[in-house]
């Protein structure tokens, strides 16, 4: 026995000797990844992105111990579009989800033989959650526990998707939109009668992530916290609102950044802080956009597709960075592939990119996309950018931007540089042409129906949290 030990020894000192680590990790080495993805969240919307009005403490401190991503991208815009892509690391367009959202009883949704991040993670040992708006199609084999998740808690699509929105559900030719449901795993439990019960969505989606890092801190887990704040209508409980002068679009944002601080600080209490990569982003952009020009739709201008996002790992990351390398959300599934040691997809086009360097801000590292893609109505190379969209009467309307000189997009070079305005415009097109010929399709079921037709005896969202008196103003118009 002791020529054995002698042995091991010896070899361990060799390996060591030559620079060479052996790998002895085991399933309780691996991060956990928390992702928290919020709807609507504008470049500027929080501290770390210079909002002096909005009071993001615990986002500020996020900042201060991890990374600020100056330069991240959403690779689609809208709801749908962006969580498709980013779940599975492909452009929507290249998987047929980038047509319009996915609304309530559409037999259309995210197919079941793509791969997500959930999917990839769990099958290297990963538990797998998700905590609130899910938006991929609210058919049961759409739905979380369908797509590579353990757990399921949230709503299935936009909170504006409900009675109280007069405009009406396309899919029933604008009828009245059914009750809006809270789902656990596939079922409906309770349902979103009014204004009161929308205020508590962050705090109930929080609640539940919460829970689930408590019953797997000992075990890798992948958590996907996909908030409806901060997208319309805005309501939020008294004491919040009062805290935001009555703004309630700040008092969402107020609560999205307490919702951070309550899961950071579990972690902390849990020692879990430097075992997790938290990551926080938002899925397009908003309405406070600092420098950048755009705005939720409309062309393709930075404000539209850049997000404010941070990434947390204290012992890793190196407090206070800020990096100026561009990424994308279509990268985190490559990236967490690498991260974690899983295998990433290999028999489909997967758009996304390894930035691991860049999420963890080490130092002088250089972005992997060379070429930027705004869907297919947006490049840009280097400093350089096109914004290509159609006007009625008009065509094609091309515009050149010099990112570096004008982050604001407000001086339009395409007559002072008509060479650059040329190649940026065969590379979209040629872009274009390549998803064109290599798509997947989105997934399709028959006599798709509305989870709910009524409450029935279902309980309120606040009844079913044991709070009955919560109240919330009128939304904000």
């Amino acid at each position: 026995m002791k020529s054995v030990t002698s042995w091991f020894l010896m070899c361990l000192v060799i390996f060591l000797g030559c620079g060479i680590t052996p790998n002895l990790a085991s399933a309780t080495d691996k991060p956990n990844i928390i992702l928290i993805f919020i709807d609507d969240m504008g470049y500027a919307d929080i501290g770390p992105f210079g909002n002096k009005v909005n009071k993001t403490p615990n986002l500020d401190r996020m900042a201060r111990e991890g990374n600020v991503l100056l330069q991240f991208y959403v690779s689609n815009t809208a709801c749908t579009p962006s969580r498709s892509a980013l779940m599975t690391g492909t452009y929507a367009q290249r998987i047929g989800m980038d047509e319009s959202v996915v609304f309530p009883g559409e037999d259309r949704g995210l197919h079941p033989d793509e791969m997500t991040i959930a999917e990839m993670l769990r099958g290297n040992g990963y538990a797998t959650g998700c905590f609130g708006k899910w938006h991929l199609g609210d058919q049961k084999p759409f739905l979380p526990l369908a797509q590579g998740f353990d757990e399921y808690f949230g709503i299935p699509y936009s909170n504006d998707m409900w009675p109280g929105n007069k405009r009406g559900n396309p899919v029933t030719d604008r009828g009245p939109y059914e009750p809006l449901p809270v789902i656990r795993g596939n079922e409906a439990i309770a349902y979103i009668s009014d204004g009161a019960d929308q205020s508590l969505l962050c705090e109930a989606v929080t609640n539940e992530a919460i829970e689930f890092i408590k019953q797997h801190h000992d075990a890798p887990f992948f958590c996907y916290i996909p908030h409806s704040y901060i997208h319309y209508p805005y309501y939020a409980r008294p004491e919040i609102m009062n805290r935001a002068e009555g703004d309630p679009l700040r008092a969402n944002i107020e609560e999205v950044d307490d919702s951070v601080g309550r899961i950071l600080d579990v972690l902390r209490k849990l020692k879990l802080a430097e075992k997790t990569l938290v990551v926080f982003t938002s899925d397009n952009g908003g309405r406070e956009l600092g420098p950048l020009r755009g705005k939720k739709g409309g062309p393709k201008y930075e404000g539209h597709m850049r997000v404010p996002t941070l990434a947390w790992w204290p012992g890793t990351i190196p407090g206070g960075s800020r990096t100026e390398a561009i990424a994308t959300t279509t990268d985190l599934l490559p990236t967490f592939a690498e991260l974690t040691g899983t295998r990433a997809p290999t028999d489909r086009t997967i758009d996304g990119k390894d930035v691991l360097d860049v999420l963890l801000g080490k130092p002088n590292t250089e972005s992997p996309h060379e070429i930027l893609y705004y869907e297919t109505e947006g490049v840009r190379r280097g400093d350089w950018k096109l914004v290509q969209y159609a006007v009625n009467g008009k065509g094609i309307i091309k515009e050149l931007y010099n990112l570096k000189t004008d982050l604001g997009e407000r001086q339009n070079l395409a007559t002072q540089h008509p060479a650059i305005l040329t190649e940026l415009s065969e590379l979209l097109a040629l872009h274009a042409a390549r998803i064109a010929g290599d798509t997947r399709p989105a997934g399709f079921v028959k006599n798709a129906k509305p989870i709910l037709a009524e409450p029935g005896d279902l309980p309120r969202l606040r009844d079913y949290m044991g709070l009955p008196h919560t109240t919330a103003p009128p939304p904000a118009n």
